[in-house]
Order: structure tokens, then C-alpha cells, then sequence
């Protein structure tokens, strides 16, 4: 089968490997689709070690949809379609892939797979959306305005916040948000923050902060912008280095700071399966996520494309026949 390694830094090559083979218990899936996510290229398509090279086949990509072309159980039927959540160290970028039924959701007949497939990075969102308090009639502010913190703009405006403060140092992404429920934009390159959010809160500060952007800076942000007492929720900083604490702000805000990933929630295809029932009633619908498409062969194009942030770049989809 062929399958996309990366055999150097930033450097794909397609090559050919054995196809898996499902054991009693597991399926094999025929991919048709995948997409890029941001953890793939901060975690393994941007400069590691030079002994981690080549890396396993098919890595880094965890957002992938196909068919079931092969079942040896009882929890999925040849020609299922279905996401996958791929074992550590095996990836996407493969034409085949082996799973258990745990790591399967099942997705409806009808409607193209690339559509399909966002509700991987929207499920993960929804978690997190699920450890926040009740938010009708409050002020939710976001931090990056990528794919994760389109989808918290996306839900939390559907569950009933006052005010979706979208924040981003992109202004194509600040327009994108406008689509998912922004009620207001906010570019810090371009105004002060604090006072703009200040402004629209009236002063006492957002009820809810959401840290979707990844960096140091705006974790420490997200202390300083809350409102006494609020509470920040914590997806975008992963990362295995200490990260500095601006400790008079967390002392001055006292808020209610919640790490969440959805990938070890304990169930990690629980909200992946809400959120494609969500989009198959119409209550949300992630697909709009998807900026661009391309074939299995220009998967160099895609990964450089997320990282150097091309042509107003949001989502990625790749079919793997092409």
C-alpha cells in the first residue's frame, strides 16, 4: 500500500508498505480521507531529533475517515464508513489502517467523508465545551481562531453565550469567525486588547476564557483577561516544558483554570460520536471548517501549506485515491 513518511525534517516521501492485517476483535479500514491538524505539525512535521528519523509511516495525522473493508467483529459490518482514532505511533497518511471497534465512530451513509472527518477536531472541542459552566447569557472570550478555537466559537455560541469574543492575530481567521457565531473580533496587532474586552464586557472582564491558540503568552492572557472568579479552560498549550506563571494575575483573578483533551478524557470517541449526531440533526456543522483539498500525492503541499499558514489556510483535506 502506499503510505507517506517523513524521511527528513519538513521532507515527505510516498512510498510503498505492507498493507495490515486485522486481527480477531479489529478492522480494516480503506482511508478516504484525512486532514491536518495543528498537533501534527507542532509535534511532528516541524524539526525533531535527527535520530527520529525516518518516523513511523503515516505520522503525524490522527483526523482520518474511510471504509471498513474487512471485520472480524461484531461492532462494525463491511462497508461501514467510520473516523478513526489511530494507536500511538501509527498514523493517517496510509492507504489501510487497522483498529479496534473502541477507536471507531460510526458515521452516517450519507454525505462526503472530508465533511465527515472535522467532526474529529470539533468532538475533541465539545469535551472541553462540557466541563465549562452554564453559559447562557455570559461573556465566552476565545483565543485563536484556528480550527479548535473556531470550534469553541462554533458551540459555545450555540449553547447560549451572550457575547463570543473571537480573538487572533490573522484577520482572515477573525473574518472565518464571524461565520461560527462571533459576535465580536479582536486582532491585539490592532488594538489593545484588554480595553476592547474590557469595552464589550463592560468592565469586569469575560466569564469564561478559552486558551485555543498554544503559546505561553496567551495562557497568561487568559489570567489576566477573566473576570474574578471565572473560569479558564485550558486546550491549546501542550507541551513538555515548564510554562512561567504570571503568579500576581492567577492571585489577583482566582479563576477556576480547567486542563481539558479530549484525548484523555477516558473515552476518547464518546464526543466525536455527540458531535456527528449533532451535525446530522443540523444543530452545527464543523464541515465549514475546510479551506482547502487535495490529493494523497500533494501531502508536502498540505503540511507546508498548515505550516507556513498559505492562502488563508484553515482546514486541509486530503483524499487518499488521488
Amino acid at each position: 500500500m502506499k503510505a507517506a513518511r517523513l524521511t527528513s525534517p519538513k521532507h515527505f516521501e510516498i512510498l510503498e508498505t505492507e498493507t495490515p492485517t486485522a486481527q480477531d476483535g479489529q478492522c480494516l479500514i480503506k482511508l478516504e480521507r484525512v486532514s491536518v491538524c495543528g498537533s501534527d505539525i507542532r509535534h511532528g512535521f516541524q524539526v525533531n531529533p535527527e535520530e527520529m528519523y525516518p518516523m513511523d509511516f503515516g505520522t503525524p495525522c490522527h483526523e482520518l475517515a474511510g471504509v471498513v473493508v474487512e471485520s472480524r467483529t461484531d461492532a462494525f459490518q463491511e462497508g461501514q464508513r467510520a473516523i478513526v482514532i489511530p494507536q500511538r505511533g501509527t498514523g493517517g497518511l496510509v492507504e489501510y489502517i487497522v483498529s479496534d471497534p473502541s477507536r471507531m465512530i460510526l458515521l452516517p451513509d450519507q454525505g462526503p467523508l472530508d465533511e465527515w472527518v472535522m467532526c474529529q477536531p470539533s468532538g475533541t472541542v465539545l469535551f472541553s465545551c462540557q466541563q465549562m459552566p452554564n453559559l447562557l447569557g455570559k461573556n465566552v472570550l476565545v483565543m485563536g481562531q484556528g480550527s479548535i478555537g473556531l470550534s469553541f466559537t462554533m458551540i459555545t455560541s450555540r449553547i447560549g453565550a451572550r457575547n463570543v469574543i473571537a480573538v487572533d492575530l490573522l484577520d482572515y481567521r477573525l473574518e472565518k469567525s464571524k461565520e461560527f457565531g462571533a459576535t465580536h473580533t479582536v486582532n491585539p496587532d490592532k488594538e489593545d486588547l484588554e480595553e476592547a474586552v474590557n469595552e464589550i464586557t463592560g468592565g469586569v472582564g469575560p466569564d469564561v476564557v478559552v486558551e485555543a491558540a498554544g503559546y505561553p503568552d496567551t495562557f497568561n492572557m487568559c489570567l489576566k483577561l477573566v473576570r474574578q472568579f471565572g473560569t479558564a479552560i485550558i486546550f491549546g498549550v501542550q507541551t513538555d516544558d515548564f510554562i512561567p506563571l504570571e503568579h500576581n494575575w492567577l492571585m489577583e483573578k482566582q479563576p477556576r483554570i480547567i486542563p481539558t483533551t479530549g484525548a484523555r478524557s477516558g473515552n476518547p470517541i464518546a464526543h466525536i460520536q455527540e458531535i456527528v449526531a449533532l451535525r446530522e440533526r443540523g444543530w452545527c456543522d464543523p464541515a465549514k471548517l475546510i479551506t482547502h483539498r487535495v490529493g494523497f500525492s500533494e501531502v508536502q503541499k498540505a503540511y507546508d501549506m498548515y505550516d507556513q499558514r498559505q492562502d488563508n489556510v484553515i482546514k486541509v483535506v486530503m483524499n487518499i485515491n488521488e
